[in-house]
């Protein structure tokens, strides 16, 4: 099976191209710059490197032509950006999905897959839904806004005939995340978590980024062409989640719940601030709006996939404690540098 993937330099990509060569596969991985230490740690895990951008359908059609396989998982991901980024984020989002799946259907690729998000069908208030969801409630950030365009787009690949399947991961949680609840985790092991959050009882379904990768290789050997599968992990609200970060050391996990509009008027002036240090906004009114129910439902995953998903309290203490064992490789770093995910790291 040879296999064109985007987005191995990313949070999911790399476990993806352990996950995809573990099956004797050959990944070619689209990268911007070849020569940086996230490129090379895929080609040291002994992947192929194709220079190319997404936004640049012509960088990709040599080394897409001949494919048996695209897996399209390139993206940003991240709130509070200020407008540049933001249309940057939505360029990168929508019109790359565009192009390549443009690209995989002019090239009659056998199978592609699409690693969309859940955050595409929306916030679905505390009952468990599946993937016959429609959107109920307006966007809560511009990241969502885009990823909701970018699954139209592909659902409509889906209709002209692509062979394609569309797979939505929950929040993905893993050490070393670049995510806004990776450096929540990061403040956590380093004592510096402030005893304030919003939204206790909201509930998420959050998943391992190893099972992602899993679900996302078990989508391209057994999924069915046309469908969409919800990789969602066992459902579980914002006070459990810090109840088992309190179970490893670190700061204070939150006693004290405030509405999320109070929440967001807190947070609206460190918005800039985290910018200017260098920092993506974590905290921002876009996180805040985020923090509500996303209660999604695996089962067809599981039923159709064989995919198992590992439990919620194992996922988040395994996320713990490889932050703090990673806390030994910072030493002599500023606060700002023990913020931020820590390159070259396997």
């Amino acid at each position: 099976m040879r296999v064109f993937l985007t987005g191995g330099t990313g949070f999911i990509g790399r476990p993806l191209v352990q996950t995809l060569l573990g099956r004797g596969w050959s990944v070619t991985a689209l990268v911007r710059r070849p020569d940086s230490p996230a490129a090379a740690a895929l080609a040291k895990l002994g992947a192929q490197l194709a220079a190319g951008d997404v936004m640049e359908p012509e960088s990709m059609r040599a080394a897409m032509r001949g494919a048996d396989l695209v897996v399209h998982g390139a993206g940003i991901y991240e709130f509070g950006l200020d407008g540049a980024a933001k249309k940057r984020m939505h360029a990168v989002n929508v019109e790359g999905t565009q192009n390549v799946l443009e690209l995989a259907q002019a090239l009659t690729v056998p199978r592609t897959i699409y690693v969309s998000t859940q955050a595409a069908f929306g916030e679905t208030g505390p009952e468990a839904r599946d993937e016959t969801f429609t959107r109920q409630a307006p966007y809560h950030s511009a990241y969502e806004q885009s990823k909701t365009e970018a699954h139209a787009i592909a659902r409509q690949f889906q209709e002209r005939g692509l062979p394609l399947i569309i797979v939505c991961p929950n929040p993905v949680i893993g050490v070393n995340d670049h995510s806004q609840w990776g450096y929540s985790l990061r403040l956590y092991v380093n004592r510096l978590l402030p005893p304030m959050a919003w939204g206790p009882d909201s509930i998420l379904c959050c998943e391992d980024v190893h099972d992602v990768a899993e679900g996302i290789t078990l989508a391209a050997e057994k999924g069915r062409l046309g469908e969409t599968y919800l990789l969602a992990g066992e459902p579980h609200t914002f006070r459990q989640i810090f109840a088992w970060w309190s179970k490893r050391p670190g700061g204070f996990a939150p006693r004290i719940w405030l509405p999320a509009w109070l929440m967001e008027a807190l947070v609206a002036p460190l918005e800039p601030v985290q910018r200017w240090l260098g920092l993506p906004a974590f905290l921002s009114r876009e996180t805040v709006r985020s923090g509500t129910n996303w209660n999604f439902s695996g089962a067809k995953a599981k039923r159709e996939l064989g995919w198992t998903p590992r439990p919620a309290e194992t996922l988040w203490l395994a996320a713990v404690e490889g932050e703090i064992d990673l806390l030994a490789k910072r030493k002599g770093q500023s606060l700002i540098e023990r913020l931020r995910p820590l390159e070259g790291v396997d």
